[in-house]
């Protein structure tokens, strides 16, 4: 990718690179490789696993019953999905919807890495076990669930997969829970920096 190129453009580049990608055996099967979408400077980001059926055949993330919840749980504390960044820790369908094998998220890293880079995210929220294990390798998910933690300079939060709490009554009611506490972390990093304002910038001087 090119040295200050636009972020939007970088993006836009290395989402071209992903579609015709062929480093590992997903390519063989899939019907539209899946690089993720969302705003170039978004400061928000979320890591799910692997695409599904619904997200192979679009070419989108998180568009199936698992990527409704998603909306639904950003809809909860007032954002949209057109205000975050949304990929996968694989870019390509493993079959059958398997796990992914580490070959696969080993191929695919290069990737995931490229795009926290270009959007440089405040806040990354993983979904499930192989997107947590990228920032806390080891850890159990139910022992860290919706604890934002500080790595690298960002804040992340590991949280169960939408698709597991669909299927999982009480796996639903935690996730929707981690997403209500976090909901004011969520908004003031997605939020628009504050307009400068004069009048409060001469009331600030003249107490000096």
């Amino acid at each position: 990718m090119g040295e200050g190129m636009p972020a939007d453009t970088e993006l836009r580049a290395l989402a071209a690179t992903i579609q015709s990608c062929t480093d590992c055996q997903l390519h063989q099967a899939r019907k539209l490789a899946v690089p993720g979408e969302g705003p170039a400077d978004s400061a928000v980001m979320f890591i799910g696993e692997g695409p599904g059926f619904h997200e192979n055949e679009q070419g989108r993330p998180f568009v199936g019953a698992a990527g409704r919840f998603l909306e639904e749980l950003l809809a909860s504390v007032g954002l949209t999905r057109q205000q975050v960044f949304i990929c996968n820790v694989v870019k390509c369908r493993p079959p059958g919807n398997r796990d992914p094998l580490p070959e696969e998220t080993d191929a695919c890293a290069k990737y995931l890495e490229a795009q926290i880079r270009i959007i440089h995210p405040r806040i990354i929220v993983t979904l499930g076990r192989f997107s947590m294990a990228r920032f806390f390798p080891g850890a159990r998910i139910s022992a860290i669930h919706g604890k934002a933690r500080q790595i690298g300079g960002r804040t992340v939060v590991a949280m169960y997969h939408p698709a597991a709490a669909l299927h999982q009554p009480s796996l639903r009611t935690t996730v929707e829970a981690d997403f209500a506490v976090l909901g004011p972390l969520l908004q003031a990093a997605a939020a628009p920096p504050a307009e400068p304002d004069p009048a409060a910038d001469a009331k600030q001087l003249s107490l000096f």
